[in-house]
């Protein structure tokens, strides 16, 4: 397709650059605001068309040199390019325009923006497995950007490093079993301690590829699982007793997960985003908190060292069961967890029709309207909502406010996901005296 010359605008949420081309709008991967370049484009639509760079002719002062190789082909990073403070600003603005546009309302201050290590830092993820017959081996590693093929990489610089820096021996072993092209996945699901990788297979596996399995897993000293089907049939390879678990030392707790649970894909960011949430939510001694969307208890339980009593509520029944064990494994007595589906009417409920102080909510993409539709109570004073979806979170937020008579007092971006278009990010909502 034709090549031309475009002035970038604008970044979008997802992290492409922004022009205009006769009254069109043109997605540009790889440019930034401010740059002029030459582009070419590779798919039309009716109302867009998406293109990439060609040529730069300039350069934006926010623009830095990409640390991983495969950036622009791998699709797992989309903001290598871009500096790290702007990356915050880029989300921030993202937050607040969903704010305005969605929500119809904006916090009377801005948070300062969380910040972490920016390498190394994901502990959870899936790698896409396929061998391919045209360069005679197995790739393993994210989609490329198109979402079509497996990213042809050796290496991620944004994986804990146990996983990041084996991604090529990692190709290496699958395309030497027997089973090369029935496997088509990874998970990853790192502890404090251990690094397990699953793998989901579509035939039994054969004793010569378990024994390659279990040498591997011995040399690079990480855990192998086989997913045979689906998520419960996950049962470890070697070694044979592999516990996973992280600890949050600031509040003497220690969580345990099994592989697919779901646990914050950050390690370090999670400890402090934990702290920074009960900061927000001034947690005192006599408080009663309802935590929803709950999980294992990321937030339950190092809340329940901090207040008089908490409750926990997940519709994953597994997530709960595992909740309450790691309650009696840490010694944890002032908390009740509760299965229910937070999609579907709970209000009458016992955990519901209580008195609670406080309410943390921590949901998934979806948000947390359903709840809302009945929570929080008048005597509830508080609530801080951890958010995963600037969208929702605008949504959610004008029903707080407008419905519930809330103020929205405070509101920023966590970097849970840097190099990423995701933004993650929390707010606090004040009930007026």
């Amino acid at each position: 397709m034709a090549v031309f010359d475009v002035d970038i605008t604008d970044l979008t949420h997802e992290g492409r650059g922004v022009a205009r081309v006769e009254g069109k709008t043109l997605f540009v991967a790889g440019a930034l605001p401010g740059e002029r370049a030459s582009v070419r484009v590779t798919r039309r639509h009716r109302h867009y068309d998406e293109a990439v760079v060609e040529v730069l002719h300039t350069r934006s002062p926010d623009r830095v040199e990409p640390r991983c190789a495969h950036f622009g082909t791998c699709g797992g990073c989309s903001l290598q390019h871009l500096a790290p403070a702007a990356q915050i600003a880029a989300k921030q603005r993202v937050l607040a325009e969903n704010f305005e546009r969605i929500g119809k309302v904006a916090p009377r201050r801005w948070l300062e923006p969380l910040v972490g290590e920016p390498w190394g830092y994901r502990r959870r993820g899936r790698l896409s497995v396929k061998y391919v017959d045209k360069k005679g081996k197995a790739l393993v590693g994210f989609r490329e950007e198109n979402g079509r093929y497996v990213a042809d990489i050796a290496h991620c610089e944004v994986l804990v490093p146990a996983v990041g820096e084996r991604i090529g021996a990692l190709g290496e072993l699958i395309g030497s079993l027997d089973a090369v092209r029935e496997i088509p996945q990874i998970e990853i699901a790192c502890g404090d301690d251990t690094t397990a990788l699953v793998l989901r297979h579509l035939q039994p596996l054969s004793d010569r590829d378990r024994a390659a399995l279990v040498a591997f897993a011995q040399q690079q000293r990480l855990a192998i699982f086989l997913q045979p089907g689906g998520n419960d049939s996950v049962h470890p390879l070697w070694p044979e007793t592999i516990p996973l678990r992280f600890a949050l030392p600031h509040y003497a707790v220690e969580l345990e997960f099994l592989p697919l649970d779901f646990v914050q894909v950050n390690g370090a960011m999670n400890r402090r985003m934990i702290d920074h949430a009960f900061a927000l939510l001034d947690a005192q001694p006599g408080d009663r908190v309802l935590d929803l969307f709950c999980g294992l208890g990321n937030f339950t339980l190092p809340l329940a060292r901090r207040v008089a009593t908490v409750a926990g509520v997940e519709g994953e029944h597994g997530l709960v069961a595992r909740a309450g064990e790691n309650a009696r494994r840490n010694g944890i007595d002032n908390v009740q967890f509760h299965v229910a589906n937070l999609l579907e009417d709970q209000r009458d409920t016992p955990w519901a029709r209580a008195t609670w102080d406080k309410l943390l909510l921590d949901p998934p993409r979806s948000g947390a309207a359903a709840v809302l539709e009945y929570l929080p109570r008048k005597d509830t004073r508080r609530v801080v909502y951890v958010s995963c979806h600037p969208g929702s979170l605008a949504r959610d937020s004008g029903i707080l406010v407008e419905r519930h008579g809330f103020r929205l007092e405070a509101a920023g971006v966590m970097d849970m996901f840097p190099h990423t278009a995701h933004v993650e990010s929390i707010a606090l909502f004040v009930r007026p005296s």
